[in-house]
């Protein structure tokens, strides 16, 4: 069994989200082999947001596409580590980010936001992604628990924001929250303003593995939403087991979906999947069936992550559309109910693979893929 025991000194200048975690007796070991005996591994220095992006333009990826947003163009691996690189020094040199310091992001799935989620990892902070429609008052409440101390906000939904920083800069003294406004050129101290000066070169945090890379808050269904502490090798960790072993894409496979990226399961299904193997995302920001069904037929979507609501909502309208590209469906979230799988696969062809995952958890570790599908049942557990 893997030792718990810290081989590699934190990088965390700001230790309070280490200092909120359990005894290390208690932290989870990587210690299920996978079918072949062997079991996963990671080096003690380990930052994610290099892993997945720095180094897909290592190994010659730069100029295939990596992330659009549904009716525009799309954005190269090049193009995205530059943007992530300058805005990795906005974040240090302009608003004054140490690592481990906790940089909320709060907007819809869009390009913007998968350069600035990177970024905050290469600075070695840890990354709170938060639900676009989130009101104020829940905005303050993640804002206070994880003690947020920047956050980088899409311009069209800064005003609730905007309330919640105030509120909590009013009642504490002692939490000063510095806000960055993206996708907007109208102001010089938008993210884009200071990004554009910057280098395009950005010395990556030499993060240790077990290092906190995002705390994931839970729906709140059994009360107050929770924070959920990851380390980086944890966002690799979900990409080596589910996606490598149940999803098995590969570097020229599409994904689409609907969910939120501040969920985990889009965060795994439309950034962190796609980028382990070097493939491309669709960005949805205003998901409906229509939208999704344009991300299959016009962008060639191969992949796709819903829930079986939405599943429920395409299957009559399916055959009105060009999904041959299609090959896998996801679904999680909620059941997945026999016969909506069943309808599915009638209407398409594709049997939907089904999960059960969860926040604390990071993504889906039951589930089941091909031939070992069996509608109404969620499957096994995840190898490794």
């Amino acid at each position: 069994m893997p030792s718990t025991t810290r081989r590699t000194e934190t990088s965390h200048l700001d230790t309070f989200a280490r200092d909120n975690l359990p005894p290390e007796s208690d932290w989870p070991t990587f210690d299920v082999p996978f079918p072949d005996g062997t079991m996963l591994t990671y080096p003690d220095i380990l930052n994610s947001a290099a892993e997945l992006l720095d180094h897909n333009v290592e190994r010659g990826f730069g100029d295939k596409p990596a992330v659009r947003l549904r009716g525009e163009a799309s954005m190269t691996y090049s193009a995205l580590l530059d943007r992530a690189n300058r805005i990795a020094h906005v974040l240090v040199d302009d608003l004054g980010v140490v690592p481990g310091n906790r940089v909320l992001l709060h907007g819809p799935n869009n390009p913007a936001m998968i350069a600035c989620w990177f970024a905050i990892l290469k600075a070695g902070a840890i990354v709170v992604t938060t639900m676009p429609l989130l009101r104020a008052r829940e905005l303050r409440y993640t804002i206070e628990k994880a003690r947020v101390t920047v956050a980088l906000c899409d311009a069209r939904f800064d005003a609730p924001l905007r309330e919640a920083t105030q509120a909590v800069m009013a009642a504490d003294d002692s939490l000063q929250i510095r806000v960055a406004r993206f996708n907007t050129l109208d102001d010089d101290s938008s993210l884009e303003s200071l990004a554009a000066s910057k280098s395009s070169e950005f010395e990556n945090i030499a993060t240790a593995s077990d290092d906190l890379a995002m705390i994931a808050f839970t729906s709140g269904t059994t009360g107050t939403a929770k924070g959920t502490l990851h380390f980086h090798r944890d966002v690799l960790a979900i990409c080596d087991t589910f996606s490598a072993h149940i999803l098995q894409p590969g570097p020229d496979d599409v994904f689409c979906g609907t969910p939120p990226l501040a969920f985990t399961f889009a965060l795994g299904g439309l950034l962190l999947f796609p980028f382990r193997v070097g493939a491309s995302t669709v960005l949805i920001e205003q998901p409906s069936p229509q939208a999704l069904l344009e991300a299959i037929q016009d962008d060639g979507a191969t992949i796709m992550f819903t829930a079986p609501t939405m599943y429920r909502s395409l299957t009559p309208v399916v055959q009105d559309w060009d999904i041959s590209s299609l090959r896998k469906c996801v679904s999680a979230g909620e059941a997945l109910p026999a016969a909506t799988s069943n309808g599915w696969y009638d209407a398409t062809g594709i049997r939907i693979i089904d999960g059960i995952g969860a926040t604390e958890m990071l993504h889906i570790f039951i589930s089941a893929s091909g031939d070992d599908i069996r509608p109404g049942s969620t499957g096994k557990p995840v190898p490794g």
